[in-house]
């Protein structure tokens, strides 16, 4: 069993680099029939240009798995800390900003 165990695993190298991470306040997803495109965006304060910053495009199906990991850590972070309040910082920004709908 341990052996199984052992051919299982899946050793994942994180780069120095891509640890330090990429902020953002935004995210855009848009989809097609055939993937999910999330827009990570950083948007500045009194700044009318925001760039996006990290792009990841998913299957329907990882995208599925990614909503079901969230709700679960959202759900364990505020079991711990409490409910996370949300706020319209943007004033109701659309989520398309003008932008094309991805399409295949």
């Amino acid at each position: 069993m341990a052996e199984e165990q052992m051919q299982n695993q899946l050793n994942i190298e994180l780069t120095e680099e891509v640890a330090e991470g990429v902020y953002s306040n935004l995210a855009i997803i848009t989809h097609s029939n055939a993937e999910f495109v999330v827009d990570f965006v950083r948007v500045m304060p009194g700044v009318p240009k925001a760039k996006v910053k990290s792009r990841i495009i998913l299957t329907p199906q990882h995208a599925k798995r990614l909503l079901r990991a969230l709700t679960d850590n959202v759900k364990k972070y505020e079991q711990v800390n409490g409910t996370i309040e949300e706020d319209d910082t943007y004033g109701g920004m659309p989520l398309n900003f003008g932008t094309p709908t991805a399409q295949a």
